[in-house]
């Protein structure tokens, strides 16, 4: 039953997905079907229903709406243009300054909104005209662009590291929060590094020179942005707030900015509060049907057999964690973050947690990163599509600058997946 279980998973859902039927239907889909070869109709309708609504009956949860406003507000609250001029003024002398800028630009702003698609919206629509009206090729601005954006997810505050929290039974949402700072500014200096390396090979352009008083206007009109990260964060670490507390600590901050920048108007709002309530319904469904799968899994013991066959493999730890790494990259490449992480961390969590003793925030930071490089990837990157659409160029165009920054990605990854104390030390010595 267990085998036959796991093939009714595995193919319905395939099948689901390959005929156009939306991820979050083809979850619960698939649930229900092999949800029915145990409990028959009826219960498995009522049986997966409710786990559906008790999947979503978390307080944490409450954060993700708020984050999501936090980031619409920021996206149009003329936050992207100072901290893009903040960028320029710390690293846009450096070679390939204006790439430098954009990973730079996209880390501040991915950290501050907790989204790679807004990242790669708001730096993409004002880095992209300005890096080709320098000379740069649109692909590659595009392509450093599209994988700086992701960086953001690792850096918090994260939307993605909360679902981590929930699906893991409990990881302290702090922890993942700091575990989460080096390894994503390691990926934004190895983008830096490639952006280099072709900036001078191609001989790109340095930004334009600011002189020191200019210099400090920039840096005074960014602090008010920036802020937003020493509140959240700050907030959340001091013990003065949760995580759920400091999203709508969050919304009400990047209100009350975007109002003094003079960038929204009380008119404005009724749409960004429709936006922002439709992201919701769509994430808050992906985080519902995805739970409800994870039940079904355990009920039909499928983590403990990928588990078995997983260690039938190999026992040594460099070896099972590579393959779970190329599994999970395998599975960013076909499946949106939110559902994958809900799904695969009941899976391989008590593999790396009871056979490997890895530390859960660590193995959290793993599952971003890997996830991450899946958002840059044909056929259900959004945030490739995103970054395509601002940049106005074709997928199959981007591909070929796209390919040395995956390979650096995938390089921090290993880098991290090996040497925990990147993840783990700030947790450590902050006390968690």
């Amino acid at each position: 039953m267990e085998t036959l279980g796991i093939l009714v998973l595995v193919i319905s859902f395939v099948i689901f997905l390959a005929i156009g039927v939306p991820i979050a239907f083809s979850i619960g889909l698939a649930a229900l079907l092999t949800l029915l070869l145990s409990v028959g109709a009826l219960p498995a309708v009522t049986t997966l229903a409710q786990q559906m609504a008790t999947g979503l009956d978390s307080f944490a949860l409450l954060a993700i709406p708020f984050f999501i406003l936090a980031g619409q507000l920021m996206n149009r609250g003329g936050i992207a243009i100072r901290l893009i001029s903040f960028a320029k003024v710390l690293v846009g002398r450096l070679p390939g300054g204006l790439a430098f800028v954009n990973v730079l630009a996209n880390m501040l702003f991915g950290a501050i909104s907790g989204s790679a698609a807004a990242s790669a919206s708001a730096i993409g629509s004002i880095m992209g005209p300005e890096m080709e009206k320098s000379g740069y090729d649109k692909n590659f601005s595009a392509a450093i662009n599209i994988t700086s954006a992701t960086t953001g997810l690792s850096i918090p505050p994260s939307n993605v590291l909360i679902v981590y929290s929930l699906a893991s039974g409990g990881a302290s949402i702090a922890a993942l929060f700091l575990a989460g700072y080096i390894p994503g500014i390691l990926t934004g200096i190895a983008l830096m590094i490639v952006g280099a390396v072709v900036a001078v090979r191609k001989n790109y352009p340095l930004c334009e020179k600011y002189t020191f008083r200019q210099s400090i206007k920039v840096f005074i009109q960014a602090i008010p942005s920036l802020m937003l990260l020493v509140v959240v964060i700050g907030g959340i670490i001091g013990g003065i707030f949760t995580a759920t507390e400091a999203s709508a600590v969050a919304v009400l901050y990047c209100f009350i900015l975007a109002m003094a920048y003079k960038e929204i108007k009380f008119s404005d709002l009724p749409g960004i509060l429709l936006k922002s309530v439709g992201t919701t319904a769509i994430v808050l469904l992906l985080v519902a049907t995805s739970m409800g799968l994870s039940w079904v899994m355990s009920y039909q013991n499928i983590p403990q057999g990928v588990s078995s066959a997983l260690l039938s493999v190999s026992s040594n730890p460099i070896i099972v964690l590579l393959i779970i790494n190329f599994i999970l990259l395998f599975v960013g490449v076909f499946m949106d973050m939110t559902p994958a992480v809900l799904i695969f961390t009941p899976i391989f969590l008590p593999v790396v947690t009871s056979q490997l003793g890895m530390d859960p925030i660590h193995f959290g930071i793993i599952m971003v990163m890997n996830l991450s490089v899946g958002l840059c990837t044909p056929p259900v990157g959004s945030v490739l599509f995103i970054g395509c659409s601002v940049a106005n160029t074709k997928i199959q165009h981007v591909i070929k600058p796209l390919l040395p920054m995956f390979v650096v990605m995938i390089l921090t990854l290993l880098l991290v997946t090996y040497v925990p104390e990147l993840s783990l030390w700030l947790p450590h010595v902050f006390g968690y």
